[in-house]
Formats: structure tokens, C-alpha cells, sequence
């Protein structure tokens, strides 16, 4: 790889770096451009040259986050072994969005706006996959067929990730510190025994 290559590969992933950052903590409308770059360190001519607008931007920064998502869950094994464990799913959910708080206020921020959701399509392909998939292991009794598979999909992402999402309701309903590791592990185990539980075979 060239020098220009890889400086360009650098520069990239400074400004999505920075557009996550800026995009988590102010939301779509309250970031703006000169902000970012500035973050970045990097001019803003070519914030605008490599994403576009700041819609645009948003896009790829959330898409990105997704996609870490996504790649992420699926490291543990076979998304449909997880579907036939969906507390092993809800836990490696719940791992992503503790480690990346982030994701969360992106997410939030979307539903504020009130815009098109990003990629909603490719999106809504992604989501209806995984209800396929759970669907296959209510045929299978693995899981209960009594659910509908969408909801139950909806509430497994809810169980898991909510507790980044509003950190501070969490700590007041329990009384524990979500950065202190043993509080972690302890919500962790909660979500997969939850999630199992919800959707055992009755």
C-alpha cells in the first residue's frame, strides 16, 4: 500500500472517528461539519470531499456502528445456534452495546429526529433476517412458537441494550455501577437468563 494510500485510509477513519464521537454526544442537528474536522484535526474541505454532506456522513457513521453490531454477535458462533440459545444472542448484544455506549446514542438521536431512519432498506433486510431466523427455531422447539417472532426479536434487542441507553435509570433502579466490572457481568447474566427464559418452549 502506497503512503498516499494509507494516509488517505487514516484520514478516513480519523474524520468517522470523529463524526461518531460528535454525532453520539450532539445528535444529527446539533454537530455540524467545522466541528468535526476540527476534532479530527484534519481540514474541512476534505471532511466534505471524502462523506459529503453531513447527512450523508451520518449514513456511513451509522451504518458503520451497525455493522460492528452485527459482526460482532455473530463471533460467538452461528447466528442460528443463537437463535436456538437467544439468551447467547441477548448476551452478546448486551457485550456489543456496553462496550460501545455509543451505538446507543446514535440510535436515540435517530428516533429524536424524527428523519428517515439511515439505510432503513438495507436495514429492515438485515432485522428480518434474524426474525427468519428465529422463526426456524420455533419450528425446531427450540424456541416458543407461541411468540411472535418479530416482537421477541424487538425485546431480546431491548433486554440488552437499554441499560446503556439510559445508564442512569438503570443505576437507580439497582443501585449498581454499570462501568464496574462485576455489575457488568451480573446485568450480563441477567439478560441471557431473562432472555431465556421469555422465550423457552413451553
Amino acid at each position: 500500500m502506497s503512503a498516499m494510500a494509507w494516509d488517505t485510509e487514516g484520514t478516513r477513519r480519523r474524520l468517522k472517528e470523529a463524526a461518531t464521537a460528535e454525532f453520539a454526544e450532539y445528535g444529527l442537528d446539533g454537530t455540524n461539519m467545522t466541528r468535526i474536522a476540527a476534532r479530527a484535526g484534519i481540514n474541512k474541505e476534505r471532511l466534505y470531499s471524502y462523506f459529503g454532506d453531513k447527512n450523508a456522513l451520518w449514513d456511513v457513521v451509522l451504518a458503520d456502528e451497525l455493522d460492528r453490531l452485527a459482526a460482532s454477535v455473530g463471533t460467538a458462533g452461528t447466528m442460528t445456534e443463537k437463535m436456538g440459545d437467544i439468551g447467547e444472542f441477548a448476551g452478546a448484544t448486551y457485550d456489543y452495546h456496553a462496550t460501545h455506549p455509543e451505538l446507543g446514542r446514535l440510535l436515540q438521536w435517530e428516533g429524536l429526529t424524527r428523519r428517515p431512519a439511515a439505510l432503513a432498506e438495507q436495514r429492515s433486510a438485515h432485522y428480518r433476517e434474524k426474525v427468519d431466523r428465529v422463526r426456524a427455531a420455533q419450528r425446531s422447539g427450540l424456541l416458543d412458537d407461541g411468540l411472535d417472532a418479530a416482537m421477541l426479536i424487538f425485546s431480546m434487542i431491548a433486554l440488552a441494550a437499554w441499560w446503556q441507553t439510559v445508564p442512569q435509570l438503570a443505576e437507580m433502579i439497582t443501585g449498581g455501577n454499570g462501568d464496574d466490572q462485576a455489575e457488568r457481568a451480573r446485568r450480563r447474566e441477567f439478560v441471557v437468563a431473562a432472555a431465556r427464559r421469555l422465550a423457552a418452549p413451553r
